[in-house]
């Protein structure tokens, strides 16, 4: 069957074999033909179960893509907000915290917990930070800002985190804004430290 044939919904072309008799008049085998044709359909219907299947795969993929990943534009916009009452409660004096009077303390407690009540709500809807500091740098999910030097920390560690990122489900909403340390002991994967008192 070709590929236009099932393609537009016509009927396949079928070959109908001949059989020629003694007097060279050629007669058709109704028995050949009809396993030809049945042969035919059972191939069409196989690749339209396929495809559709295929479709219906494809289909529940992206229904769980967009249920997954829709509030990706929203939650980078509230990381925006969190990360505005993150600054205010770190711009804070200490001192401000503990002798000021009890309306600087109520309004410092209102931050604190908007804070936490958004970084609640992120994490409800799938959005989670990203560990960074003192793992490994990963261009993947974090983004290097500047270098440290650093001879006690094994080159490209995470030293520093300037901004903390986020996931959304397995996908970076917004990564790591880190610093990196430069002057250290590189990074040896456990399989290559070899015992060479031996």
């Amino acid at each position: 069957m070709s590929d236009e044939n099932a393609a537009s919904g016509e009927m396949p072309e079928v070959e109908i074999p001949v059989e020629e008799t003694n007097e060279g008049i050629e007669s058709i085998d109704p028995t050949a033909a009809l396993r030809t044709e049945n042969a035919e359909l059972k191939d069409r219907v196989l690749r339209t179960v396929a495809e559709m299947e295929n479709l219906r795969k494809r289909t529940e993929r992206e229904i769980n893509d967009t249920r997954s990943y829709a509030i990706a534009g929203f939650a980078r916009d509230m990381l925006s907000a969190t990360d505005a009452l993150s600054r205010a409660l770190i711009t804070l004096p200490a001192e401000t915290r503990e002798t000021g009077d009890a309306t600087t303390k109520s309004l410092i407690e209102g931050i604190e917990l908007a804070e936490r009540e958004m970084q609640r709500l992120l994490a409800k809807h799938g959005v989670k930070p990203i560990e960074a500091q003192g793992e490994k740098f990963d261009p993947h999910v974090h983004q290097a800002m500047f270098e440290v030097p650093d001879p006690s920390q094994p080159e490209g560690t995470v030293v520093q985190v300037v901004q903390p990122g986020f996931l959304i489900g397995d996908r970076v909403l917004r990564p790591a804004m880190v610093g990196v340390a430069k002057g250290g002991p590189s990074h040896a994967p456990a399989s290559e430290a070899v015992d060479k008192s031996a």
